[in-house]
């Protein structure tokens, strides 16, 4: 999917802003949103894969203008309603007002075939994949080359948990990849480590 979160390697949005060492939250409804969340997770009303999914949803103006706290109410409050859990007429209900949501989902996709055999060291290429729904390769990095300097224990594959999708789980390697292979002449020299699904990996051979 890529969609307005997708932001990595994209100008124009200035510097990023070092505040230094400053507090989570800002507000007392920042702590009950960050809690609602945990909560739904944690009694499986959704996964954290349709929870960044939900977020991912959102339309690009509301997107960009929301605070973090304020796109993970929407993440929750989105996936509550879709989920029976409460509906809309009783969200504005208790708000006071209108709730902008998350956008209705395309479909996802559970990984078939094989995968490579891959290890620490190897050269890979990331595949030239897209998908209408949820994914967790960034746009930046699809089709670059980098190498495997570290493996991850295997998790849910998000591209079939964000939809609810039996498929089986993977690991996630670290690749490494150079700044200038990302963005030709347009970067310090400098190191991108980027953890990736197997299903996104190709091998690099020779």
């Amino acid at each position: 999917m890529d969609g307005m979160h997708d932001l990595g390697g994209k100008q124009g949005f200035s510097p990023i802003n070092k505040e230094g060492k400053r507090t989570a939250f800002k507000a007392d409804w920042e702590i009950k949103a960050g809690s609602l969340m945990g909560q739904m997770v944690g009694q499986r009303v959704f996964n954290m894969d349709e929870y960044r999914h939900a977020i991912e949803r959102m339309a690009p103006a509301h997107y960009l203008s929301a605070s973090y706290f304020e796109r993970v109410f929407t993440g929750v409050a989105s996936l509550c309603i879709e989920k029976g859990v409460i509906t809309p007429q009783e969200l504005e209900q208790a708000i006071g007002e209108a709730v902008p949501l998350s956008v209705p989902s395309k479909s996802g996709r559970a990984h078939q075939g094989s995968l490579p055999d891959l290890k620490i060291g190897d050269t890979v290429r990331v595949r030239n994949l897209f998908a209408p729904g949820h994914i967790r390769m960034p746009g930046y990095v699809r089709g670059k080359v980098g190498t495997i300097v570290g493996v991850s224990p295997a998790y849910p594959y998000p591209d079939a948990a964000a939809h609810g999708l039996e498929s089986a789980r993977q690991v996630s390697f670290d690749v490494c990849f150079l700044a200038s292979d990302l963005w030709e002449d347009g970067s310090d020299s400098a190191e991108v480590h980027v953890g990736l699904f197997h299903a996104y990996l190709e091998k690099v051979e020779g």
